[in-house]
């Protein structure tokens, strides 16, 4: 422990930083989880909600400074991806296992 004031100070400011950090980070994991299940279940819709709320929350963190702002938009552009493509494989292939040329090239 330190001996200066403004040394513990710093580390009990630091502390806090490094709490809220973690509750935004997970937040981050959890919104970006939500996407990929939605995706996963074929819901357009849900996607969609799933990753513009993902995205708001990417860029609220981003401008806070708990992550990086081109890693911000380097997973906004990734989520956004993944909407679009699941919404296109699921106006495409509205059935399961169709047959559809998407499933068999990997695309869907």
């Amino acid at each position: 422990m330190a001996n200066i004031k403004s040394q513990k100070k710093r580390i009990i400011t630091n502390e806090k930083a490094h709490m809220r950090n973690r509750a935004v980070k997970s937040e981050l994991k959890t919104a970006v989880r939500r996407v990929r299940d939605a995706v996963a279940a074929k819901d357009a819709e849900a996607a969609y909600e799933s990753a513009l709320k993902a995205c708001r929350l990417l860029d609220k963190a981003a401008s806070k400074g708990v992550i990086h702002k081109n890693q911000a938009a380097n997973r906004k552009s990734g989520q956004h991806h993944r909407d679009r493509r699941s919404a296109r494989c699921i106006q495409a292939c509205p059935q399961e296992g169709a047959g559809c040329y998407r499933q068999q090239e990997g695309r869907c």
